[in-house]
């Protein structure tokens, strides 16, 4: 380590020893958060990230306030069906202000929390969930109703009473203070109590007072409230969903801040410029522009901390909620589900009656629901065998008729291709799995069910056979219809290995979807696929894969990429620094067809680090090219 990063890292840990020793500070950094941030924050759970990005930040020894909120978020189909909602009210009404935060529930406003009680709220999460999941109603009732200025669904008194009791045991367990202290004065817009001069700090935590709803649509044009309403009917709100209590913290010095998202690598031209790299986000105070050129604005980076300028049309608009930190979750239907094949199993145990002998899977299923509610765990896979991997590089021609067609002229050659706009010129440099790499994926997905692994979303390279494996996996998993594939283009192959000048012409999400595979596309990635660059260095390779790593929730998320990414999407999570590349080329070249890395997180020392993958290894033996023609005598 060099020593800079050492006395950043004693900088750090004597911050911790101040704060607390059950202060954890690796798994925030992976999101991207400055170092004073991290330390402020102290959240298990997270993804791991690097200090270096941190050496320059000014305010690394600033005390940083943290908001944090209490939400109930709908999964599964209402999710679907509202974030549809989303997109076509967006598309047809133009944006509102329910456009700038996910679908939910607020549970409790935002509130202060000191940094030692942080993992008390946690704590308390779990508890009151366990408390009243036996009460928590199976299909939360949800009214539509429509105002001039709102469109949103109420949930009716019952329910939401039992909602109400699990938010405030959440605040009260949580070390904060329900009701102020005599003495105090309470900010009636806020909800936070002041201590007196020399007296010690308590913050207030207010449930919220309001009727429980949803917000759909907030401040729109009048003349949009009738649309608004015939889309928002299309929904129902009655299927079953998993409702999952989810806590958020937030940045309090820019919550009236623009929020920019940055679209493309800048390198600074002059010392007061910032960095950026695509993904990152930019806090921009509207107020303080005027000394800024036209075409730029100043701002402060999200990933080191650093404030300076950039080029405005290098960035998006983003919201300020994507920027939101998320700590833990608690499903109430996984838990329920848990908890009643447990007493089921006891009753059975406790009357005589006989109880039929579980099969492995059953176990294993019993396995997979308690590590979907207790672990996270990332699955990094390579796809399968690809067709120029068997026939070289002139694959194409061997397949091609003088017309352009595909035809099969080995049975290791895929059966058919899909449809791509520009023809079949375009597989050349982004070529499809072989017949083999189809049976590769296939055995790996079937292993993948009997190993009992509960895979909860999948990320994918655009690169065409990672695409496949992925799809071929979830059918054999039996998901390929219920999780949805997210390309992301962050974990596409190192681009100085790609042949050509330019970064190969890759599907589009709408061949993709007419091709037969389940994409998702609503997801938004956190490398755009334009900003992929031809021939890029080992350093922006590295960088580009540890933005993009996914940010692990509750379950298994499985990434489909090259044999590269076994190492780069890896690495930024167990807090390593980049290999030196001449070790990463050695290193990925003995990476099998299906390899797999498998990363869980450790609670007890708050880390990630790599485990067992759950399958075992898939090994074969190359098959020569035979020719009935050459047994012929004579021949």
């Amino acid at each position: 380590m060099a020593a800079g990063e050492t006395q950043l890292y004693a900088k750090v840990s004597n911050k911790l020893k101040v704060r607390g020793p059950s202060l954890l500070l690796e798994p925030l950094l992976g999101m991207g958060f400055p170092v004073h941030t991290a330390v402020a924050l102290c959240g298990q759970g997270h993804q791991t990230g690097e200090l270096r990005c941190h050496r320059n930040d000014p305010s690394l020894d600033d005390p940083i306030p943290q908001e944090y909120a209490l939400f109930l978020c709908p999964t599964g189909s209402l999710l679907e069906q509202l974030q549809e909602f989303w997109r076509e009210s967006k598309r047809q009404c133009t944006k509102n202000r329910a456009h700038e935060i996910f679908p939910h529930i607020t549970l409790c406003d935002f509130f202060t929390c000191e940094d030692h009680k942080v993992e008390c709220l946690y704590e308390a999460l779990k508890r009151a969930g366990d408390r009243i999941r036996g009460s928590f109603p199976l299909v939360v009732p949800l009214a539509l109703h429509s105002s001039i200025s709102y469109l949103g669904f109420f949930m009716s008194d019952s329910p939401a009473d039992v909602i109400r009791e699990f938010a405030t045991t959440v605040a009260m367990e949580g070390g904060c203070s329900l009701l102020p202290p005599a003495g105090l004065d309470v900010n009636q817009e806020t909800g936070f109590s002041a201590a007196p001069a020399g007296g010690p700090h308590y913050c207030t935590v207010k449930p919220c007072a309001k009727q429980l709803h949803l917000t759909l649509a907030h401040k729109f044009y009048p003349h949009h409230q009738r649309t608004l309403e015939q889309l928002a009917r299309a929904i129902q709100p009655g299927h079953s969903c998993q409702w999952t209590a989810v806590l958020y913290s937030r940045d309090m010095r820019f919550v009236h801040y623009q929020t920019l998202r940055a679209l493309f690598q800048y390198k600074p031209q002059n010392e007061d410029e910032l960095t950026l790299s695509p993904g990152d986000y930019i806090f921009v105070d509207p107020t303080q522009q005027e000394e800024t050129s036209k075409g730029w604005v100043i701002g402060t980076s999200q990933r080191t901390g650093c404030r300076g300028f950039l080029p405005e049309n290098y960035t998006e608009q983003a919201n300020e909620s994507d920027t939101w930190v998320k700590h833990r979750t608690y499903t109430f239907s996984l838990a329920m589900d848990l908890a009643s094949r447990k007493d089921g199993e006891a009753s059975s145990r406790r009357n005589g009656e006989p109880h039929p002998p579980q099969t492995p899977r059953d176990v294993s299923s019993i396995q997979a629901l308690q590590a979907t509610i207790a672990r996270k765990s990332v699955l990094v896979v390579r796809h399968g065998e690809r067709v120029d991997q068997i026939f070289g590089k002139s694959w194409l021609q061997q397949c091609s008729t003088p017309d352009g067609k595909y035809y099969r002229p080995d049975l290791n050659f895929p059966c058919s291709l899909p449809r791509r706009s520009s023809g079949i010129k375009d597989f050349e440099n982004d070529p499809p799995l072989s017949s083999c790499g189809i049976f590769q994926s296939r055995i790996a997905g079937e292993a993948l069910l009997d190993s009992g692994i509960r895979i909860t979303s999948v990320f994918t390279s655009p690169a065409l056979r990672c695409v496949q494996t992925a799809k071929h996996i979830l059918e054999e998993l039996k998901l390929e219809k219920t999780i949805k594939i997210r390309v992301e283009p962050g974990i596409f192959e190192w681009t100085k290995w790609e042949s050509g000048k330019t970064t190969p012409t890759l599907m589009t999400l709408d061949e993709l979807q007419e091709a037969g595979f389940n994409v998702s596309m609503d997801y938004r990635p956190a490398f755009p696929l334009a900003s992929l660059m031809p021939a890029e260095s080992y350093d922006e390779y590295v960088n580009r894969c540890a933005v993009s790593v996914p940010f692990c929730t509750v379950g298994v998320i499985l990434i489909v990429g090259h044999g590269s990414a076994l190492d780069s999407c890896t690495r930024p999570l167990l807090g390593l620094p980049p290999r030196d590349s001449g070790d990463f080329a050695q290193l990925v070249r003995k990476i099998p067809s299906l390899g797999m890395c498998f990363c869980e997180e450790n609670k007890e020392e708050g880390k990630w680090e790599l485990v067992n993958p759950p399958v075992k290894t898939l090994t074969h033996g190359s098959n020569s090219a035979f020719n009935w023609r050459n047994w012929i005598p004579g021949s």
